[in-house]
C-alpha cells in the first residue's frame, strides 16, 4: 500500500505567518547544514529526536554528508515514500518537518519538525501550525505528531 494515494496532490508549499515551507532539497544544503550545526542539543530536546534508542543521534555532519542526507530526502519526497520539507523565513532556513509512515501499527504517518536553537521560541507555534496544515490537507487518518 503506497504511502499517499497515487491521485493524491502532494503539496508542493505551504505558507503562514512569516514562514513557509519548500520541499528540502540540494539548493538548501548551506544553509540547512548551518541550522543543524548550530542546533544539535536543541534538536535532541524536541520532541520526536529525543528518544532513549536515540539519544546519541542527530550527530554532526559534513556539509557533504548532509548533502547525501537532503538528497535521500528528495528521493523519497520524488518516489512518494517520505516527505520532508525546509521550513524557511524569507531565505533563511529555520527547520525541518518530516513526514514519513510509521512504524506503530496504529498510526498511518509519523511527523516530526525541529527548529534551530536560535528559533527555539517557534517550536511549539509552529508545531501548532504544521499540525493545522496535516489535518487540513493531507489525507491520514491518525498521524503521529511529536509535540502535539
Amino acid at each position: 500500500m503506497p504511502f499517499v494515494p497515487p491521485g493524491f496532490d502532494v503539496p508542493i508549499t505551504y505558507a503562514w505567518s512569516e514562514f513557509h515551507l519548500e520541499p528540502l532539497g540540494a539548493q538548501h544544503n548551506q544553509r540547512d547544514h548551518d541550522a543543524w550545526m548550530s542546533s544539535i542539543d536543541h534538536i535532541r530536546s524536541t520532541p520526536g529526536f529525543s528518544s532513549e534508542e536515540e539519544r546519541d543521534w542527530p550527530v554532526a555532519m559534513t556539509l557533504e554528508a548532509n548533502l547525501e542526507d537532503l538528497l535521500r530526502h528528495a528521493r523519497d519526497f520524488e518516489e512518494r515514500k517520505g516527505f520532508t520539507y525546509s521550513i524557511l523565513d524569507g531565505d533563511e532556513v529555520i527547520g525541518c518537518i518530516y513526514i514519513y509512515p510509521d512504524r506503530r501499527s496504529n498510526h498511518d504517518a509519523s511527523i516530526s519538525s525541529w527548529v534551530r536553537a536560535s528559533r527555539a521560541n517557534q517550536d511549539v507555534p509552529i508545531r501548532e501550525a504544521l499540525a493545522a496544515w496535516i489535518d487540513d490537507v493531507w489525507r491520514f487518518s491518525n498521524p503521529y505528531y511529536a509535540g502535539v
